[in-house]
């Protein structure tokens, strides 16, 4: 069987600078790879190019043994990307941000997500329009979405921002539970992993600096 995401001889320029080269790894069901690397490294523009957002100079990923360009379709459905920008309509309150972005990859019952939103301590807040949320609370709104996604592929950039100690504990165990079922998670985050994983892999983008 093909691997999940095969990631062949990535470069990638930005201002006439090269942020990486030759960066090359396999992410398979089961893995957690964590990217470092210090700011301007290239962390947010490598995990636009593994979700297709961004096109590399050189190099290419593969989805299950193909260039993702080729399965555009069927790689989107199978990826869950949770960007910088938490994705949360403002004019919506958190059940119906959910129930509109589920809404894309199957039904959902309204129990699963009131369901979601408590295990993120949203509970009280599910019917309050998201413009009246702390930016902690839009976060909390975003991350419920991997309470329930059953894509087999999670590309976060910065899932702990603007969450507290507890939230942070919270998130690394789901993390790690999702792992052992079976999803393959490529993260970027300032926060150093407490997960005692055998599959936690750490790519830093300073191994591959051009010379």
């Amino acid at each position: 069987m093909p691997d999940f995401l095969n990631v062949q001889q990535l470069a990638c320029e930005r201002d006439d600078r090269w942020l990486f080269q030759q960066l090359s790894f396999q992410a398979n069901p089961g893995d957690i790879w964590q990217v470092e690397g210090p700011n301007g490294s290239g962390k947010t523009t490598l995990l636009r190019i593994l979700a297709g957002l961004l096109a590399p100079q050189m190099g290419e990923v593969l989805w299950q043994g193909k260039p993702i360009q080729q399965l555009r379709a069927s790689f989107q459905q199978s990826l869950l990307y949770v960007g910088h920008q938490v994705g949360v309509k403002a004019h919506l309150t958190p059940i119906e941000n959910l129930t509109w972005y589920l809404g894309f990859y199957g039904d959902v019952s309204n129990q699963s997500i009131m369901e979601a939103l408590a295990q993120v301590g949203l509970t009280g807040y599910e019917d309050v329009l998201c413009h009246h949320l702390s930016a902690g609370q839009l976060r909390r709104v975003a991350l419920a979405r991997l309470q329930l996604a059953i894509q087999p592929l999670w590309i976060l950039d910065e899932p702990f921002t603007a969450i507290d100690k507890s939230g942070v504990a919270e998130l690394e165990q789901l993390l790690l539970q999702k792992a052992k079922e079976g999803k393959a998670i490529i993260l970027t985050t300032h926060h150093q992993l407490d997960l005692e994983y055998h599959h936690l892999n750490r790519l830093s983008l300073l191994d591959f600096l051009a010379h």
